[in-house]
Formats: structure tokens, C-alpha cells, sequence
């Protein structure tokens, strides 16, 4: 009678379990126990670790040179010294996962591929952007004009439903005019709406001075957002659809933190310089609580008495300079993806998920 073998892996041992026949007739069975972590484990192990660490350091450093460089300046000290903590670090990291490509956490020369890099540039900036806008919209509803956060939740519905109604309609458009023409046309319109938001935002106006610029927000990242990250899974063959899926959940996180610092200090940093000069008369207290942020600053209204109204209008109108400045910004960095992805963007094929065509079906339009 032969013996039989099997083998099984649990957490780096190995298990090997042998049934042989006894001298007495029965079956005995004899587990033996193997360490699996080898030396090319450990090297792959260490390998990654590193990568990781230098990609948080990377992370980390040009995140703070956003957040800080509207408050602290984009000369001084701290960030400069972020500035070249962080791209030392992205350099250090691409030049590391190039090296050990035997063992790296991302193969960063799949982004010679146009679909996957233009993809993730276009959800790093939309996801930014989109995260940035909520920062500074909540604000606005609720130091500005005063609403609940409920009510100020409920405004952001008509961004949300044109999203996700020219999501919809984005396959059909891809599969039309192509991917990347899709792109463009969404990436333009969310630009438009930044510009409507810096342009026609106002105290007075209120939510009727912002709803124009959401609306076209809104579809326009709908219609960015889809092909882009079609465009992703379509670059990577098969067996690389893990690499392509957890790519565009990291490009999404990052962008979105990426968003939130820079359009955030933006605000932040334009409502103090804006402010400070509206606080001629107003007690030193109640001044320098308001010079913290607008809603410090409502909130020091009070008991400022016969000065409340001029208080309040003077943060209102610095909260919005504040968010002029970073609309425009958002539009500028709008623009520039645009351009990227009409020059250097995925290739214009049709949406092959709208068509469910096979992807070697796919017949270039431009």
C-alpha cells in the first residue's frame, strides 16, 4: 500500500500529513510540521516593508506641504523642508519599486500604459476636488447661512443625484464618442462649475449664488468618473485586475486627503487675510476669536453687542473670498488635468462594458 501526502498552508508553515498503514492493520496518520518562511520570503517581506515606509513618508510630507503652505507660506521653512522630505521620498520610492520589481508593492512602470495613468490622474483630481468642495460647502451653509447640519446635508442631494445620473449615462456617451472624449467633456464641466462657484457665491445670494456650480459638478464628475476607471481595469490584463482594483481604491484615498488639505487651507488661509482687515472696532477678544475661523467667529457675535452685525458680515464676506480662492484654484487644477488627459490621456476607444464587446474587440476612433 502507498502512502498518502498532502500539503497545506497555514500562515508561512507548512502542514504535511502522511496516512501509512500499521503493522496492526489500521490507518495512522502523522502531521509534520515545517517552517515556510524562506529566505526569499523574508527578502520579498523586507522589500515591501521598505516600500511602504517610504511611500508614508512621501505621503506624508507633500500632504503637509499642502495643508501648511497657504497658512505658513510656500517659502517658508517647514515647507520647504516637506517639500523635499516628500518628493525625495516619491522619487526614493519609485526608484526602489523599479529595482525590486521581483518584490514590489506597486509595479510602477505600468504607468507607461496611457489608460492607467491618465485613469488615476483623473480620479486623484476629481476625488480630490470633490472632497475639497464638501470641506468648504458645510461652512458655508452652516457659519454663512446659518442652516443645521441636516439641511446642509440635504443641499449637497442635487450634486449627489446629477453624479450619479451621468454616471449612468457616461457608458453610453464612451461608447459613442469614446473614452477619453468622455473624459473630457466631464472633466471641462466640473472645471465650469468651480469657476460658476467663485464667480457668483455669495452671502446674500445664498444657496441659489452655489446650486448652478454643484449641478455642473456634479455631472461632470459623473461623467469623469466612470471611464476613468474603466480605463484602469481595461489597461491590465487578466491577472492583474487585483492591481488595478486596489490602485484605484489607493488613488481615490489619496486624492481625496490630497483635496481636503490643499482646498481646506485655502479657504482657511484666504478668510484670515481677508478678515483681518474688516476688524477695525470690534473688541480685541471677540477679533482675535473670529481671526481662528468664521465659525468662531459667529460664534463670538454675541457678545460683541451693538458690533454683532458687523462682526458677522465681516467673517461671512471673508469666508467667501476665502472660498473664491480656492474655486479658482480648483479650476486651474481642473484645467490642467483637462489638458493632460486631451493630450496624454487613454486612448479614445469605445466603453466596452457599454457595448459588451470583448476587449480585443474594441475598435480604436481616434
Amino acid at each position: 500500500m502507498r502512502h498518502n501526502e498532502g500539503r497545506v498552508i497555514f500562515g508561512g508553515v507548512a502542514a504535511a500529513e502522511t496516512a501509512a498503514p500499521s503493522t496492526d492493520g489500521d490507518l495512522r496518520f502523522t502531521i509534520t510540521l515545517a517552517d515556510g518562511r524562506s529566505a526569499t520570503a523574508r527578502r520579498v517581506l523586507v522589500a515591501t516593508g521598505l516600500g511602504a515606509l517610504v511611500s508614508v513618508i512621501a505621503v506624508t510630507g507633500l500632504i503637509f506641504v499642502l495643508q501648511e503652505g497657504p497658512e505658513r507660506g510656500w517659502t517658508a521653512p517647514a515647507t520647504l523642508i516637506s517639500l523635499t522630505v516628500g518628493l525625495v521620498a516619491a522619487l526614493g520610492f519609485v526608484a526602489w519599486e523599479l529595482h525590486r520589481r521581483d518584490a514590489s508593492l506597486l509595479d510602477v512602470s505600468l504607468f507607461r500604459e496611457r489608460g492607467l495613468s491618465g485613469g488615476s490622474l483623473a480620479l486623484l483630481v476629481v476625488f480630490g476636488v470633490q472632497a475639497g468642495i464638501g470641506v468648504v460647502l458645510f461652512p458655508f451653509f452652516q457659519a454663512v447661512l446659518g442652516w443645521s447640519g441636516l439641511l446642509s446635508t440635504v443641499a449637497m442631494m442635487p450634486m449627489a443625484l446629477a453624479m450619479m445620473t451621468a454616471s449612468g449615462l457616461a457608458l453610453k456617451l464612451a461608447a459613442g464618442i469614446g473614452a477619453r472624449s468622455t473624459m473630457v467633456v466631464g472633466i471641462a464641466l466640473a472645471g465650469v462649475g468651480m469657476a460658476l462657484m467663485a464667480l457668483f457665491v455669495s452671502a446674500g445670494g445664498g444657496y441659489l449664488s452655489v446650486l448652478p456650480g454643484l449641478l455642473a459638478m456634479g455631472v461632470g464628475m459623473g461623467l469623469s468618473m466612470t471611464p476613468s476607471t474603466e480605463a484602469i481595469t481595461a489597461s491590465l490584463p487578466r491577472e492583474k485586475q487585483g492591481v488595478a482594483s486596489a490602485l484605484n481604491d489607493v488613488t481615490r484615498e489619496f486624492g481625496t486627503a490630497l483635496g481636503v488639505a490643499l482646498l481646506g487651507a485655502l479657504v482657511s488661509a484666504g478668510y484670515r487675510n481677508s478678515i483681518e482687515d474688516k476688524l477695525h472696532g470690534i473688541p480685541q477678544g471677540a477679533a482675535d476669536t473670529a481671526r481662528q475661523g468664521v465659525a468662531n467667529a459667529v460664534e463670538a457675535a454675541g457678545s460683541t453687542g451693538p458690533h454683532a452685525q458687523d462682526l458677522l458680515r465681516a467673517a461671512h464676506q471673508s469666508f467667501v473670498d476665502g472660498w473664491q480662492q480656492a474655486m479658482w484654484a480648483g479650476a486651474a487644477i481642473m484645467g490642467a488635468l483637462l489638458a493632460y488627459i486631451a493630450l496624454l490621456g487613454p486612448k479614445n476607444t469605445p466603453s466596452v462594458i457599454a457595448d459588451e464587446t470583448d476587449p480585443a474587440e474594441a475598435v480604436t476612433v481616434g
